[in-house]
């Protein structure tokens, strides 16, 4: 069974993600997600000195960056950076894998995303991304099936706004 082989896995093994950032080659912040408490002034420090780390770094810099006692492990798309904030013990090429399957995902969502769908969807970026992560780890890794939610969420929420669940007899 799927939750016994992870249960066996030593939980140092098991490296967490701290919180995930996406923010733009401007530096503004588009999605952030904190899987450890932080208080909102450590927030905006955190948030600030990620973005100054990562955007100023050259096109063919490595895409880990040592930060305090985690490690910064971002990807640019275009105009966007994601960002995983992972333990140092982390396996880096695993990181940079997890932050690619968030990113296939939302392309297969939104059709090609760009920063536009994350300004205007934002509930929908993190819907996807509680799905994929939970409480700092990995927790889907079907993209299908992940579509297959994230579908059945979006219909529920478009019953709800239209007064009750589709074919329901009034």
């Amino acid at each position: 069974r799927r939750g016994d082989a992870i249960a066996s896995v030593p939980r140092r093994a098991r490296a967490m993600i701290h919180f995930a950032l996406l923010f733009s080659k401007q530096g503004k912040i588009r999605l952030s997600k904190y899987y450890v408490v932080t208080s909102q002034k450590d927030r905006k420090r955190i948030e600030r000195d990620a973005v100054n780390a990562i955007i100023p770094r050259p096109t063919k810099a490595c895409n880990v960056v040592e930060y305090k006692d985690m490690k910064l492990i971002y990807r640019k798309y275009a105009s966007l950076y994601f960002c995983l904030a992972v333990d140092r013990e982390a396996n880096e090429l695993a990181t940079l894998e997890q932050i690619q399957h968030y990113v296939e995902i939302l392309d297969k969502y939104f059709g090609n995303v760009c920063e536009l769908d994350l300004v205007f969807n934002f509930h929908k970026a993190h819907y996807v991304l509680d799905e994929v992560f939970i409480a700092g780890h990995l927790q889907e890794t079907s993209k299908k099936l992940i579509a297959r939610l994230v579908g059945e969420h979006d219909a529920l929420v478009e019953s709800a706004k239209f007064g009750g669940l589709a074919g329901e007899d009034s």
